[in-house]
C-alpha cells in the first residue's frame, strides 16, 4: 500500500509541476495603452484670407477664425498652434494629419462632407460677385464673354461651376492660389470679375469703394464650419460644446462685431 500510494503521490507531483509550467508558459496579456491625451490642436489656415485669417503689418497671423479658435482652445485646456497651409490641398493636409483641423472660412458641402466631419455652423456667407467700380457689369448674365476669377480650391468655384449655363458663357475662368492676388488682377484688368466669399470680398471693396463694387446677385448662400478628421469624435464633440457656449454667451458676437462691425453668427 505504501508503495503504491508513493507511486501515487508522485504522479501527482508530476501532473501539478506540468501545470505549473503550462501557466508559466501562458502569461496573461498585456492591458492595452490608453491613447495619449490630446494637449493641442494643430489649425490648418490659408494665411491671405482676410478678415478670416490673415498676417498683419507685423507678419503676425490675426483674424476673425483665428480669435475664434483660440477662445475655444482656451475653453478646451489645449494648446493652438496655427500652421498656414496650401488650401487647395487642405483634405490631404487634414488626412495626412499634418493638421488636427480646418478652420478659415471652409464652407459645408455635401462632397466635402464624404471625406471630413463637420462642426455646427457658425457662419452664413455668400459667394459675391465683385466688379471694377466702373464696370457695366450689373448681373450675372452680364458676364457673358468676360474673364472671371476665383481663388483655386475654394467653393466659390464650386458654386460657379454648379450654373452651368452662366459658366460656359464666361470667355475664360482662371483660378489664383489666394483672394487678394484675383482682386490685384481685378484692378489691373486681367479680370472683369471676380466671384469671392461675402466676408473677404466685402472686407476689400469697403478697403477700397473706389476700385470695386459688388452685384446684388450673388452665386447662392453657404455655410462655414469646422472641418476634422472623421474619427476624431471626441474633439468633434468638445469643439462643438465649445462654439455653442461662446454663441450662448455673446462672447462669438463679441468676436463678431470686432472684425465684422455686427453680429453675424448663425
Amino acid at each position: 500500500m505504501k508503495k503504491l500510494a508513493a507511486v501515487a503521490l508522485l504522479t501527482l507531483g508530476v501532473v501539478l509541476a506540468g501545470c505549473s509550467k503550462q501557466e508559466e508558459a501562458t502569461p496573461a496579456a498585456a492591458a492595452p495603452e490608453a491613447p495619449a491625451a490630446i494637449t493641442q490642436i494643430v489649425v490648418g489656415l490659408d494665411d491671405n484670407f482676410p478678415p478670416m485669417g490673415f498676417r498683419d503689418d507685423k507678419n503676425e497671423l490675426v483674424g476673425f477664425d483665428i480669435d475664434m479658435a483660440k477662445e475655444a482652445a482656451k475653453r478646451l485646456d489645449l494648446q493652438v498652434q496655427f500652421k498656414p497651409i496650401d488650401w487647395s490641398a487642405k483634405e490631404a493636409e487634414l488626412s495626412g494629419k499634418r493638421v488636427d483641423v480646418l478652420w478659415n472660412g471652409l464652407t459645408i458641402t455635401e462632397e466635402r462632407k464624404q471625406n471630413i466631419a463637420f462642426t455646427a455652423p457658425y457662419m452664413e456667407n455668400h459667394q459675391i460677385i465683385v466688379v471694377p467700380a466702373d464696370s457695366d457689369t450689373q448681373t450675372k448674365a452680364d458676364l457673358a464673354g468676360k474673364v472671371v476669377g476665383a481663388q483655386e480650391g475654394s467653393s466659390a468655384v464650386d458654386a460657379v461651376k454648379k450654373e452651368d449655363a452662366v459658366f460656359q458663357s464666361f470667355k475664360e475662368f482662371k483660378t489664383f492660389g489666394d483672394n487678394v492676388t484675383a482682386l490685384m488682377d481685378l484692378s489691373a484688368g486681367r479680370l472683369q470679375a471676380v466671384v469671392v466669399d461675402e466676408v473677404v470680398g466685402r472686407y476689400y471693396v469697403a478697403k477700397k469703394p473706389e476700385l470695386y463694387r459688388v452685384l446684388d446677385e450673388n452665386f447662392g448662400t453657404e455655410e462655414y464650419g469646422v472641418g476634422l478628421r472623421k474619427d476624431d469624435t471626441e474633439l468633434l464633440t468638445r469643439l462643438d460644446q465649445a462654439m455653442a457656449d461662446m454663441k450662448a454667451d455673446g462672447t462669438a458676437a463679441k468676436i463678431s462685431e470686432q472684425w465684422f462691425g455686427k453680429d453675424i453668427i448663425k
